[in-house]
């Protein structure tokens, strides 16, 4: 290269790739605040229609006790319909 001719721009460092897909490792590494019992328990939803009423109260009763609707709901049909023991 010559005094007059302008040195080509340098190409900024970009990094080192990492070494697993991290949308991967995210999504298959184990959650630290999962309970074994609670983690190793199939699941299935359940939707059911309420009113808007019933649904604001089941809210702000489960808010009052410190725990979520869902959990709430859970423990009653729990309560309600045990497993049958033969």
């Amino acid at each position: 290269m010559t005094a007059s001719t302008p040195k080509p721009p340098r190409r900024a460092a970009i990094g080192h790739r990492p070494a697993a897909d991290p949308a991967s490792a995210w999504v298959h590494r184990e959650d630290a605040t999962a309970t074994p019992a609670k983690a190793a328990v199939f699941t299935a939803r359940l939707t059911i229609d309420v009113t808007p009423a019933l649904r604001g109260r089941i809210k702000v009763i489960a808010f009052q006790l410190g725990v979520t609707a869902a959990d709430m709901l859970r423990e009653l049909l729990e309560r309600e319909y045990p497993e049958a023991r033969p």
